[in-house]
């Protein structure tokens, strides 16, 4: 199992700089960050696209670091009920997905994205997670027959024309349509198997959901996987709860946050989880997401190293 690193963690560095601090972290792959949220630090997306020679030159400087290009990351929301942003997303992750086909680049990380209501023509998108009072009934299902099974089943479909060699791996995350492993199987009913897992285990920590039993709900269906963990404090945990409006404060306010591995869960904890990914299939890299508020960029991303390094170590034990 190799250890990679989303490098929007390191914006502030440029991409030869970034790439000389992985490497010398001893790291083995990197993210580029290309569209959608992305600041996109390190990857000019209309640039790569429109010349063969940037696109050479890119792979060669990722691997005079003695690295490799595992993935590109396109996270957005290609269903938002404002076209401006949700066209600008689709752009964007259709685009990324043709850049790692001319790369030979597998793996694109994205989110599946989420709509608005019935009527919505712009605002904000609106999560249909726990929608069960009277006036918010259906949505779920207006969501998913009106915006999400029409745009993933054409766009898993391009892929397969366009893109073969490409595979699309949503993180599941609350908030996005697609956000646990049973809302990915009635995603799956419409897509090609194009369409995976990026497995990204903090999410479900925070909602009391074991991320172990998540991935043996998804044997075969994991193409990419984040390294992050998430802090409980259990003292909030129990007089705030996980569904926190207040989102963000500073770390000593709140019920939880992300971490660095090993600061949430234990590091034995660690090696099981990724043991459950080899066991489910994906045995290739843990790619590195730095959003711990209590350290810089470069202390979080050692830190997870340091336990990702442990938690692999132990799978010998």
């Amino acid at each position: 199992m190799q250890i990679g690193l989303l490098t929007d963690a390191l914006e502030h560095m440029s991409r030869a700089e970034a790439l000389a601090w992985c490497a010398d972290a001893g790291l083995d792959t990197v993210e580029f960050g290309t569209s959608g949220y992305s600041p996109r630090p390190h990857a000019n997306l209309a640039e790569l696209l429109a010349s063969a020679e940037a696109r050479t030159a890119l792979l060669d400087e990722v691997a005079s670091h003695g690295l490799t290009l595992g993935a590109l990351n396109a996270s957005g929301n290609p269903l938002h009920p404002n076209e401006e942003i949700g066209q600008a997303h689709r752009d964007g992750m259709r685009d990324t997905v043709k850049l790692a086909q001319e790369l030979g680049v597998t793996r694109v990380v994205a989110m599946s994205g989420c709509p608005g209501g019935p009527g919505a023509t712009g605002g904000w998108p609106v999560f249909a997670g726990g929608a069960w009072l009277p006036d918010m009934e259906g949505l779920w299902e207006w969501q998913w027959e009106e915006k999400i099974k029409p745009y993933w089943s054409e766009f898993s479909a391009w892929m397969a024309n366009e893109t073969p060699d490409v595979m699309v791996c949503l993180e599941l995350h609350p908030g996005t349509s697609i956000y646990n492993a049973e809302s990915y199987h009635q995603l799956r009913t419409i897509t090609g198997p194009n369409v995976a897992v990026n497995l990204d285990p903090s999410h479900f920590w925070w909602q009391a959901m074991d991320p172990i039993d998540v991935i043996n709900e998804l044997p075969g269906a994991i193409g990419w996987s984040h390294g992050k963990d998430t802090l409980l404090h259990a003292d909030r945990m129990a007089r705030i709860g996980a569904l926190d409006f207040r989102w963000p404060r500073p770390a000593d306010e709140m019920a939880w946050h992300f971490a660095a591995v090993g600061a949430g869960h234990s590091i034995d904890y660690w090696t099981d989880l990724v043991q459950a990914l080899i066991n489910a299939g994906h045995d290739t890299t843990v790619s590195i997401e730095h959003e711990d508020p209590n350290l810089t960029p470069e202390e979080g991303v050692l830190a997870s190293l340091e336990g990702l390094r442990a938690a692999i170590a132990g799978l010998s034990a």
